[in-house]
């Protein structure tokens, strides 16, 4: 990591990146990290940035962990290596938590580009990790059930130690063997089993010494007895380690076909741990992706610097677009270092791919090489001083710098004579705003501030300080410079009075003008700064009153609409009133009309039929008239007493005043006066239905089109009152429509509906006559009917 870097402590924000990682496949990655200074790879890393912050956010539960690094134990897998049990238990554990973390990225809803593409590299090892979960135990050790052989082979090898066991208590419980014994029990010694015998009874048991006590009173002796069994149990546990060694070579085998793929999944899973530390790493700081641009332009709005903890106040800076110098002055730890380290450190940051803990609209310019000259570089070693130092820095960044790079230089010009020293920063600053470079620089140095004031591309900035508090408030107040506040500071802390007034005195008169100068340009700072406010105030008051009118507009259109529709309703149930009661009356009067058999009273009862039709018609369409018409487009111009249709509330209204300047019309809508936007009006034109006119012995009747009415009703699956009432409505449309013959669907097996419906034809009026269907027409499940006079 370059010395810059240091100085803006990127590697301290790099090891809190670290430790949020869960594997050392991430925390490898972080340690490569590097900034980049290509746009289009810093909107990528960015991009994983955000996918891994929100995929925290909305499952929190993601099922990362137990995630190993093995690829040491893949890579000697590979060349033929053995494998212990533990080893392949780390290799089962990473490849089935991998598997899992895909299925559950890949499964889960929304746009994930960036984490899909990375989990869809990680491959499928089912049948390994089954391979050795059904040989290898939870502790590491390879489980009876692995091969049958091994099975078989453990079975007698316990079978073999019960039998040495069973011969060795015989001993035990020997009162002439107990003698002998330095301690009533047996062990193990060189994996034999033997009995602890005293030294002095050494040739009273028969058999083989193996050990003896470092006092030499006890020999550890395998009874001749046990030789026999001992051996055959050494040969089996011989048998059986060459069986684990084999079932541990063929899984290791398995691995090294997989070596590639395993590796591939390894690097995966190192990606996604990386991308998700980032993640971990924004929600703690707060952060949020930036704008991001290649123009050399900054603008951070109210940013705080990671380290500092959250009672950090945050800095508003920009850089590139009106200025291309930012010289800031202020009285010591006022905040000027730190402002330059929060905007290198979040470039270098944003050039990671992390995010920054920022207001919206910052932007940051990711295509900048970062320079910084921070803190005392004194060498005792080099024979270094302070001045000579920070010159020797200047020099190599001097020497770097390219058109668009970010050059920060802390105590510009400090460390010499004042005056050679504000001359020599002039210089400086020339140069490098004449190179394009962006520089922020800070200093204590007068007659930079009226540098400022006086070069183009370059602007004054300046630290606030509370001369009440004698306290930095860490406010940076960009187009101002900034005091030291020296004699300030000195009064508040009680230096007399009279030496004060003889410092001031001493000051040159170019001094106390530019001290004045900072003064009224503090004070008009602060004036416009409380103008700036109360406007925002009065911005954001008449915006809630806006939102208030809207909310209260809003709930009148709901109200006004829920009114029309009851309206709609109340009119719509008056008229299925009158049709039953008109149906009930020409009831009455065709049964007594029906006595006398008056035929043309019968023909004045059609024609009330038809007279009702259009009543009912002429209702309806006064009915649908509260519907909005479709929109269309506005008129041109409306004039008093138009009738039109405000399109966002579908309500019809009366114009009252024609558009004003800003062409808004004044609309009555039933008893509310309201400005509309002409754009929002539809005129009302009367568009009725086409109807044509029938004569008919006097009467004029308007009837529907014959397209409106179908030529058959089916009236299957109805009760017998319900099929007798649609077919009354249904004849009546018939006779307005013209139809001259219609077909009744009724079904095969409705016998009684049938009938019913054959009594009612007969004694209906306009029914001429009536049959049941042909072959070709439906058969006896319909019933053709012809209408008319």
């Amino acid at each position: 990591m370059n010395k810059s870097n240091l100085k803006l402590e990127l590697n301290k924000i790099l090891d809190r990146l670290e430790a949020n990682c869960i594997s050392p496949l991430g925390a490898e990655l972080v340690k490569s990290l590097e900034p980049v200074r290509d746009l289009e790879t810093v909107k990528r890393r960015q991009m994983a940035t955000t996918e891994g912050d929100q995929i925290l956010l909305r499952y929190p539960d993601l099922p990362l962990g137990n995630i190993y690094d093995v690829r040491p134990e893949i890579r000697r897998a590979a060349v033929g290596g053995l494998l212990e049990g533990s080893e392949l238990l780390r290799v089962k554990t990473t490849l089935v938590n991998a598997w899992r973390i895909r299925k559950f990225i890949l499964g889960i809803e929304g746009e994930w580009p960036n984490l899909k593409q990375m989990v869809s590299n990680i491959g499928d090892f089912r049948k390994l990790t089954k391979a050795i979960e059904n040989s290898i135990g939870p502790e590491g050790e390879v489980m009876d059930q692995a091969t049958p052989r091994l099975f078989n082979l453990r079975q007698q090898i316990k079978r073999t130690q019960d039998r040495i066991k069973e011969r060795l208590d015989s001993f035990l419980r020997s009162s002439e063997m107990q003698k002998y014994l330095q301690d009533n029990l047996y062990t193990i010694r060189n994996d034999r089993y033997v009995l602890p015998v005293k030294q002095e009874y050494r040739q009273h048991v028969r058999g083989l010494i193996h050990d003896q006590s470092a006092s030499g009173a006890t020999l550890f002796i395998e009874p001749m007895a046990l030789v026999e069994l001992n051996n055959e149990l050494r040969q089996l546990q011989a048998a059986e380690y060459k069986e684990v060694e084999e079932i541990l070579m063929s899984l290791s085998s398995l691995i090294k076909e997989e070596k590639d793929n395993i590796l591939a999944t390894l690097t995966a899973l190192g990606e996604l741990d990386f991308t998700l530390a980032k993640g971990r790493l924004s929600h703690k700081m707060k952060a949020q992706p930036v704008s991001l641009n290649s123009k050399g332009c900054w603008r951070i709005n109210k940013g705080r610097h990671p380290l500092l903890g959250d009672k950090v106040v945050p800095v508003t800076i920009e850089l590139g677009y009106d200025f291309d110098t930012l010289v800031i002055t202020g009285p010591n730890t006022g905040g000027k270092t730190v402002t330059l380290k929060t905007i290198g450190l979040f470039t270098l940051m944003a050039q990671c791919g992390l995010h920054l803990p920022a207001a919206e609209s910052t932007e940051i310019s990711v295509t900048a090489s970062v320079y910084a000259d921070i803190g005392d570089e004194q060498s005792i070693e080099q024979s270094l001083s302070t001045f000579s130092a920070h010159m020797d820095q200047i020099i190599n960044i001097l020497k770097e710098v390219k058109p668009g790079s970010l050059v920060l230089l802390d105590e510009l010009g400090a460390g010499t004579d004042p005056t050679e020293g504000a001359a020599l920063a002039m210089a400086i600053l020339d140069y490098l705003t004449e190179a394009g470079v962006r520089t922020v620089a800070t200093t204590h140095y007068s007659e930079l501030k009226a540098y400022a004031y006086a070069t183009p591309r370059v602007e004054n900035a300046a630290v606030e300080f509370d001369s009440r508090t004698l306290r930095p408030t860490y406010n940076l107040i960009i187009g101002t410079p900034g005091e030291s506040n020296a004699f300030t500071i000195a009064s508040r802390l009680g230096l007399p009075q009279s030496i004060i007034e003889r410092g001031r005195s001493l000051l040159s008169e170019e001094s106390k003008r530019v001290s004045r100068l900072i003064s009224g340009l503090t004070e008009d700072k602060r004036v416009s700064a409380e103008e700036r406010a109360k406007a925002e105030r009065i911005r954001i008051e008449t915006e809630a009153k806006k939102a208030e009118i809207e909310k209260a507009k809003l709930e009148w259109q709901k109200k006004a609409a829920k009114q029309t529709e009851k309206m709609r309703e109340e009119a719509r149930l008056l008229l299925r009133r009158a049709r039953a009661e008109i149906r009930e009356i020409m009831s009455g009067l065709e049964k007594e009309l029906a006595k006398e058999s008056v035929r043309d009273k019968q023909r004045a009862i059609e024609m009330a039929r038809r007279r009702l039709k259009n009543l009912e018609e002429d209702v309806e369409g006064k009915i649908t008239s509260y519907q909005p018409v479709p929109s269309g487009k506005p008129p041109a111009k409306v004039k008093a007493g138009d009738r039109v249709i405000i399109q966002s509330v579908g309500q019809e209204g009366e114009v009252i005043n024609p558009p004003n300047d800003q062409g808004e019309v004044l609309v009555r809508v039933g008893v509310l006066k309201m400005n509309v936007n002409l754009k929002d009006l539809r005129l009302i034109k009367s568009s009725p239905r086409v109807k044509k006119q029938t004569q008919t012995d006097g009467w004029t009747v308007r009837t529907t089109s014959t397209n409106n009415i179908s030529p058959e009703i089916d009236l299957r699956g109805m009760t017998v009152e319900e099929a007798i009432h649609q077919t009354d409505k249904y004849l009546d449309d018939v006779v307005l429509s013209g139809l001259n013959r219609v077909s009744i669907i009724h079904g095969k097996g409705t016998g009684v509906l049938r009938g019913a419906l054959q009594d009612y034809l007969r004694n209906h009026p306009l029914v001429k006559s009536f049959r049941l269907g042909g072959a070709g027409e439906g058969g006896s499940g319909v019933t053709v009917v012809d209408v008319g006079k």
